[in-house]
């Protein structure tokens, strides 16, 4: 019998709950937005380096996912609503700490704390999800109800933000967001009750050292790999320091976790061929949709654009989501569809995001330009979400507990990392590919070049400028289009790099299925041969 949480007026009204929670777990993701979202303001308060603001949100990711097996454990324990009351209380504790933070070490710190208080709002939300669901449908729905609520309250916020940035400072966000918890406060104490009357599991065998050891890993291998072209490398002690440390706690890590009888991960999951595979899917997902950042990117840096104005294209990502998540669920439950269907499909229309963008990205794109294809993208994200995360945790052996969930959200903490620090290498390097190859053009002798510095010069001579101030503007008129130039081919050489990943991942979703059934079926005919003879 599951526990009752929800108090008599409400435990009948299946809309309102699903309201409540919703706005519940609105507020610990739009702190997550509010990281992504606040981040040049960060720079410019407190004198941030941009590698500051990206490892503080990995600060945060990594707080959600070295604390989520203990969130499991806490909330079999406690009541939940007063489980949730404290979180949330200490969040807008730690937002109000953030809004007076003078110092950028602080500032990471304190987003790592956040981190662990997101985690555990969003187990207890989850869990509540899954009172309300019948047992055998609750991982599919849940899926299908928290991923569309992440990217939907990040859109959210991005609205927010947008509305507030126009009109006041950005310390107005960190109190729109205090609001919004105290609201959630407010609800959890009017909705649940204080005692659900579910059976308490004692704290113990809790692996807080191996939690440590998780989070310390985790902060080591971000700082290496954000700050390491910063720093040049391993030519920096820091950076020879975060590396070995990173080592040497992993090591660590998995040597405690093989000898405990309740580890916090069960690496023996890895024995499951289905289970790496799933993973394996997942990561190539996660880190294929984030090129669609480079097209906010775009619309920010070179279209000029505002904040809104992007935040109103990502909705039409979350259209497409919206609208397939739907869809690929009801199919799932329907049992129509194999999962083959919604790999190759969502992987094909990945592919075809990428080459459409490929093939149109120029410096005068409108919005109407990119409407579908990011539509198209979220369409994408919707169909292979739900069922590669389904396929991962039903891959799982039953004794594994929760290490599905966590080897998921740490395969999300890869993609990330590498979005931030993976696709800034690579933007390097084919920006100094396309520059060098543009700089060969850019001589006294070719008469492009000095036709285009000439208009320029003409040009500003004409508004006023003395002809010593035209030359020089248009020597930075002719850079500034080289590097636009650079960033166009390079952006254009990572979609392309992406369509062929996809197109390869979904071949292969296509044909190593089939080859496996045909060997199967090959060895069980050759043994029924052999038994015969």
């Amino acid at each position: 019998m599951k526990p009752g949480y929800f108090k008599p007026w409400i435990k009948d009204w299946d809309w309102g709950i699903r309201i409540a929670l919703f706005l519940i777990l609105v507020s610990p993701l739009m702190q997550l937005g509010l990281f992504a979202l606040t981040g040049s303001y960060v720079v410019a308060y407190l004198g941030a380096q941009p590698e500051d603001v990206s490892f503080g949100l990995m600060s945060t990711y990594a707080g959600i996912i070295c604390t989520l097996p203990l969130q499991f454990r806490l909330v079999r324990y406690f009541e939940i609503r007063t489980y949730l009351s404290v979180n949330i209380i200490l969040g807008i504790l730690l937002n109000w700490v953030c809004l007076h933070c003078q110092n950028v070490d602080l500032l990471l710190v304190i987003r790592f704390f956040q981190g662990n208080l997101v985690g555990s709002i969003i187990v207890s939300g989850l869990i509540l999800i899954f009172s309300r669901i019948p047992t055998h449908r609750a991982q599919l729905i849940g899926a299908a109800v928290f991923y569309p609520t992440i990217l939907s309250s990040i859109v959210i916020v991005a609205l927010i933000a947008g509305f507030v940035l126009d009109s006041s400072e950005w310390k107005t966000i960190y109190y729109s967001l205090m609001g919004i918890q105290l609201l959630s406060l407010l609800i959890i104490l009017l909705m649940l009750k204080r005692s659900s009357g579910h059976r308490r599991f004692p704290l113990y065998q809790i692996d807080w050292a191996g939690s440590v050891l998780f989070a310390c890993s985790l902060l080591s291998v971000a700082y290496t790999f954000i700050y390491g072209s910063k720093y040049y490398w391993f030519e920096d002690s820091r950076i020879c320091l975060s590396s070995s440390a990173a080592v040497v706690v992993i090591i660590l890590f998995i040597y405690r976790q093989s000898k405990l009888k309740r580890p916090l991960i069960h690496f023996a999951v890895f024995k499951s061929v289905r289970f790496v595979t799933g993973l394996c899917l997942l990561a190539i997902y996660y880190g294929s949709k984030d090129s669609i950042n480079l097209i906010y990117s775009y619309a920010f840096g070179i279209l000029k654009w505002s904040p809104l104005q992007v935040a109103i294209l990502a909705m039409c990502n979350l259209a497409g989501l919206a609208c397939f998540v739907v869809i690929s669920t009801k199919l799932m439950l329907a049992k129509k569809f194999h999962i083959q269907f919604f790999l190759v499909t969502g992987f094909v229309l990945l592919a075809l995001f990428n080459i459409w963008m490929w093939y149109v990205t120029t410096p005068d794109l409108s919005f109407t330009d990119l409407l579908f294809p990011v539509f198209l993208q979220g369409a994408a994200s919707g169909i292979l979400f739900v069922p590669i995360t389904i396929y991962i945790f039903t891959s799982a052996p039953g004794f594994s507990g929760t290490s599905g969930i966590v080897l998921a959200a740490c395969t999300r903490f890869t993609a990330l990392l590498n979005s931030l620090a993976g696709f800034y290498n690579l933007q390097l390097y084919f920006n100094q590919y396309f520059k060098e190859g543009f700089l060969s053009y850019l001589t006294t002798e070719n008469q492009n070049t000095i036709a285009r510095l000439n208009t320029y010069r003409s040009l500003y001579i004409s508004k006023g400028f003395s002809a010593e101030q035209g030359s020089g503007l248009a020597n930075a008129a002719v850079w500034q289009n080289l590097g636009q130039q650079s960033q166009l081919l390079t952006n254009r050489a990572i979609f392309m790099t992406f369509a062929l990943l996809l197109v390869a991942t979904a071949l292969l979703s296509l044909i190593v299925p089939a080859i496996i059934k045909t060997w199967k079926y090959w060895l069980s005919r050759n043994r029924t041969v052999a038994g015969n003879i």
